[in-house]
């Protein structure tokens, strides 16, 4: 049987784009405003988890707060949560809620998506400084450079983007549904996507066509290399192998692919939707897993009589992981912090959304 995930030729004379990230330094999230506050605060350290467990159990009551956490965050939040989903999912579920206040766990852009589609509510992430290095890789101001050197360009921007920056684009995107969004633009349109190159790269091969790419990067992603996905492959001859496409081998994979060093029948291209979705109907008892690994307790529970094993033990997120149990209580307690967008970036931005959800 066709594996969707993969090309329909595979072969090693097409040119292997040679690109190379922008400089940008990572913000830093060893010491947030938010670990400072709870340091300081008179009654958080001296609680249990348990006990703030049972104080946001309380709270999430008494504020009709509803809490989302994505697939990348800690155990304790993932069990704590009304749904668990990638960002996407995170935010039309925020849309559908009746809750008045929404608890995101999960990275600033997701809540700005999720404020940006619900204006009626209130939306809090319990760590401002929760930030993305791909998204960090662009600004809005880059993008409208960008724009004016292709001034018939379409703009695709990945949702994993901050807010203005999909207030310049045309259509947003996510890993799962980038490739029918490039397949719906017209062919004599060019296509300007971001931020990731790699799952640029991968919508590239997949749709033939060809696609001018920001060269920006998820350094928890980029960090997967072919290497490690061949010596895990190689090691379990019995797995499955679900892989990212942001994984910084992905296009290396496809030359691997073509040449039989990877076994095409194994070897599956997911957002962690997808991840999610493949290991409910896979008859493969394990599976080998190249994303960050707060996606295996997420997977573990879904399928808890299979073996997940991480192609990358230490691909960690730290900004997913400066997300903690303090930080959330102390979130619904104290009603921070709230994430708004302004109305003139969330009409745009939200226009983008839209048009992707018209497609898909």
């Amino acid at each position: 049987m066709k594996n969707p995930t993969l090309p329909e030729h595979l072969d090693t004379e097409e040119e292997l784009p040679m690109v190379v990230p922008r400089s940008k330094t990572r913000p830093s999230v060893a010491m947030t405003e938010a670990t400072r506050a709870i340091l300081q605060d008179a009654e958080i350290p001296h609680l249990s988890e348990q006990e703030m467990i049972e104080r946001i159990q309380h709270l999430r009551q008494q504020r009709n707060a509803i809490i989302l956490a994505h697939n990348y965050q800690l155990p304790i939040i993932q069990d704590l949560a009304d749904f668990v989903g990638d960002s996407l999912q995170l935010s039309q579920q925020a849309a559908q809620t009746d809750a008045q206040v929404i608890a995101f766990c999960g990275v600033h852009f997701m809540a700005e998506t999720a404020a940006i589609l619900c204006p009626d509510k209130t939306v809090l992430i319990p760590d401002l400084e929760a930030g993305c290095s791909l998204a960090a890789t662009v600004t809005a101001e880059e993008v409208r450079r960008w724009k004016a050197q292709h001034p018939n360009g379409v703009v695709v921007a990945y949702v994993n983007t901050n807010a203005d920056v999909k207030a310049e684009a045309d259509y947003c995107c996510t890993s799962s549904n980038a490739i029918k969004v490039v397949q719906a633009i017209p062919e004599d349109k060019e296509i300007l996507f971001l931020p990731d190159m790699f799952l640029g790269l991968y919508v590239q091969r997949m749709t033939r066509r060809k696609l001018h790419l920001w060269m920006g990067e998820c350094h928890v992603h980029a960090g997967i290399r072919p290497e490690d996905i061949i010596g895990t492959l190689n090691e379990h001859p019995e797995a499955d192998l679900l892989m990212h496409p942001e994984c910084g081998c992905v296009s290396q994979c496809m030359y691997a692919l073509a040449e039989g060093d990877l076994p095409a029948e194994r070897t599956f291209i997911y957002g962690t939707g997808g991840m999610v979705k493949h290991v409910r109907q896979s008859p493969a008892p394990v599976h080998l897993i190249a994303t960050e690994v707060g996606m295996l307790h997420r997977l573990q529970k879904e399928a808890p009589h299979k073996r997940f094993i991480p192609v990358k033990a230490d691909a960690i997120c730290e900004y997913m992981k400066t997300i903690t149990l303090p930080k959330l209580y102390r979130s619904l307690r104290d009603m921070v912090y709230e994430v708004r967008v302004p109305e003139e970036i969330a009409v745009r931005a939200r226009r983008a959304i839209e048009r992707m959800v018209e497609i898909v």
